[in-house]
């Protein structure tokens, strides 16, 4: 299991150091760079990983890799009209977890918090996030893609898209609920 502060030690130093930190910690990291920012996760030993793909054309050695083709990935509307894709854990369960959130076009979420703190990378559109207990999407600040950002926990924030469709990577640590906190 990680934790915020594990995850900000991994992120002082990739490489060498991130590795180190994450044996000690048993963690796994993933690092890489999208668009301008570093982007680092850790995510606890041992999970099977993400779903086999059909077949294997390739011979590729399971033991070695597991991959899902995009095609194969499980889009679920949530009640907030996001559309989630659990790519590895169970956000409603304690643990790590990695989803890709799409939020189409002129959909935002209301004032709310979550427990844990959640690491989002914008893949593709724009991300519109503000802060703050009234809703109010003329003040929102607009996040384009390779942007890294992270939701601490406990702290009021509503986000989605305006114009066009925007797609998240979201890495937190669950359970993932969302609590509203709107003042009307």
């Amino acid at each position: 299991m990680f934790t915020a502060a594990k995850i900000r030690i991994l992120g002082r130093g990739l490489g060498y150091h991130a590795r180190r930190q994450a044996r000690r910690h048993r963690l796994a990291v993933l690092a890489g760079a999208v668009g301008a920012s570093m982007v680092i996760f850790a995510f606890a030993k041992g999970d099977p990983g993400p779903a086999k793909a059909e077949g294997n054309p390739a011979n590729l050695n399971p033991a070695a890799i597991a991959y899902t083709l995009p095609g194969q990935l499980k889009w679920v509307t949530q009640p907030n009209g996001a559309i989630n894709a659990v790519l590895r854990g169970d956000p409603s369960k304690p643990g790590p977890y990695i989803v890709l959130t799409k939020w189409t076009a002129h959909h935002m979420s209301r004032p709310h918090f979550h427990p844990n703190d959640r690491f989002v990378v914008v893949l593709s559109g724009t991300w519109w996030v503000g802060t703050g207990t009234k809703f109010d999407p003329d003040s929102t600040v607009p996040l384009p893609p390779g942007t890294f950002a992270t939701h601490y926990g406990k702290q009021i924030h509503y986000d989605g898209a305006k114009d066009e469709d925007v797609v998240l990577e979201i890495v937190g640590e669950g359970p993932a609920t969302q609590v509203a906190a709107e003042e009307k």
